[in-house]
């Protein structure tokens, strides 16, 4: 699967032709059409996949998963810290970018609100309440911009302002 999110992290559900993805994959184009019926529903098992990763990225790297409980603070910044590390990869982004972006394609956009859900109640558990929830998904979607468009590389007053810097 993280060759398929490499692959359509490049050029999203629309621009990412099946015979590219099979090529990328090293599997033949009729044994991809075997495993799945269509890309849409390749691009859904993706989104579910990058899910599961960000869930077990967040929870490896929670304060609970050393014993103690959400602290607030503590706990937000080790929920953003995961969220760093997986915006490193910056496939991963790109590809959460595009599955936003194709969520209009009804099997791409049911997997995308399951990922959003499974987001929610994983970052609930960890940050305790919905208010630090919504505060979380507001710095991660800064973070999103700040990385994508390589704002930590720009010397210039309004990027220091995005990147707090």
């Amino acid at each position: 699967m993280a060759a398929a999110v490499d692959c359509f992290a490049q050029k999203g559900f629309y621009g990412t032709t099946t015979h590219e993805i099979a090529e990328w994959v090293g599997i033949s184009q009729p044994y991809l059409y075997r495993l799945y019926p269509n890309k849409e529903a390749l691009f859904a098992a993706v989104v579910d996949h990058v899910s599961v990763v960000m869930t077990e990225t967040l929870v490896a790297h929670s304060p609970a998963a050393g014993g103690a409980g959400p602290a607030s603070e503590t706990a937000l910044d080790a929920a953003r810290g995961a969220y760093a590390v997986l915006v490193a990869d910056r496939n991963i982004l790109r590809f959460l970018m595009h599955a936003n972006c194709a969520a209009g394609e009804p099997l791409v956009g049911q997997a995308v609100r399951r990922c959003y859900a499974k987001q929610v109640d994983t970052v609930r558990q960890l940050l305790g309440d919905d208010d630090a929830v919504r505060r979380w998904f507001g710095a991660g979607m800064l973070d999103n911009v700040v990385a994508v468009l390589g704002l930590g590389d720009i010397d210039e007053p309004w990027a220091h302002v995005l990147t707090a810097r």
